[in-house]
């Protein structure tokens, strides 16, 4: 039961990662919360703005 939870927790970080290095999002805050809150930050991590770039 401990390795599912560890593993789940892993696999969180790693899609947590590439969704907010794709929305231009702060990647260690965001690792790092699915390291606190596992799979519930892919949750909440979709619903970041992508960032856009203001300067032409």
């Amino acid at each position: 039961m401990m390795m599912l939870l560890i593993l789940m927790t892993l696999v969180s970080m790693i899609i947590v990662y590439f969704i907010a290095d794709k929305k231009g999002a702060d990647v260690v805050f965001w690792v790092v919360m699915a390291l606190l809150f596992g799979p519930l930050a892919i949750v909440f991590v979709l619903f970041v703005k992508p960032k856009t770039d203001l300067k032409e």
